[in-house]
């Protein structure tokens, strides 16, 4: 675990941008890593849509979130950013939560000041605590870690309530509380990051979300402003949904499955990434040693 987290502060220290794409469940995750990204994140948003069906209006839980991070980590070798929602309450439920994740085997999570509970970041109707109370969540966030190479980020949902400014102070004083990154959330235009960059301190992780809608700022423009990383938490989440939904419907026009090969993996190419070749290897050199332990 130390290992993967010391792995994703080197991504947010190194030159250049790191494209940080999300996972909805180990499959994704495994498919993520195969094709060659050195990181994954973790998105509420997404979590909810595959677990539950439904849109990100803070109906999971705690033990829910912990338990669907621990199966993606599980899964991959490389490092998990995770979603904490609110903390799911007060000071001891951010504890909690910070245990929960960090046994989990994440790299790095963050947590917001909306109240609890809380909706997704791009949806109105957002409401967010005082500042003393976030920060009083922070501190407990803090304390309860016990990997320090474990990177929490703090962040603010104030921009779409209170604007820029109000923004920008929030995530000053999570740094000087002693968070490892601040997120001011939904300042996303290339003015708003070049000011994020230049006034709060520590890495800038973007968030490029199908939430926000279709216009982004490219990946390339986040590059040359500065920005350590960008995460897509809902990427897969989307092309997955579009992919089912697609084969679905032919499958129901044609009662035939003739014009669908070409839109499903290959049967091989499905085994390399459940890595069926090395859970056989594995279940054979057990048995060998079982064997082997019979005759001596």
């Amino acid at each position: 675990m130390t290992s993967a987290r010391n792995a994703f502060r080197a991504l947010l220290a190194k030159p250049g941008l790191t494209l940080i794409p999300g996972a909805y469940d180990g499959l994704s995750a495994r498919i993520i890593e195969e094709q060659g990204f050195e990181a994954i994140v973790g998105g509420g948003y997404a979590a909810a849509g595959s677990l539950l069906g439904q849109p990100d209006t803070g109906q999971s839980n705690m033990r829910d979130f912990a338990d669907h991070y621990a199966r993606i980590c599980d899964a991959v070798e490389i490092p998990v950013y995770a979603d904490g929602d609110t903390g799911f309450g007060g000071v001891n439920n951010v504890r909690q939560m910070v245990k929960a994740f960090e046994k989990a085997g994440v790299a790095a999570l963050f947590f917001t000041d909306q109240v609890f509970p809380s909706r997704c970041g791009y949806l109105p109707g957002k409401q967010v605590i005082a500042l003393e109370h976030m920060l009083a969540k922070l501190k407990a966030a803090l304390d309860a870690r016990s990997d320090e190479s474990m990177m929490i980020c703090a962040r603010t949902d104030v921009f779409a309530l209170e604007g820029e400014d109000a923004a920008l102070h929030r995530c000053q004083l999570f740094m000087e509380a002693g968070a490892d990154m601040a997120k001011p959330q939904g300042i996303d235009k290339p003015q708003g990051i070049s000011r994020v960059l230049r006034e709060v301190k520590g890495p800038h992780i973007a968030t490029l979300s199908q939430a926000a809608g279709p216009a982004h700022t490219s990946p390339a423009d986040l590059a040359k402003l500065g920005v350590s990383a960008a995460t897509l938490p809902s990427l897969t989440l989307f092309a997955a949904a579009k992919a089912v939904r697609e084969s679905l419907a032919i499958l129901k026009r044609d009662q035939s499955l003739d014009n669908l090969q070409d839109r499903l993996i290959s049967l091989d190419d499905y085994y390399k990434v459940v890595r069926l070749e090395e859970q056989q290897a594995r279940e054979n050199a057990y048995d060998d040693a079982g064997l082997a332990l019979t005759k001596t």
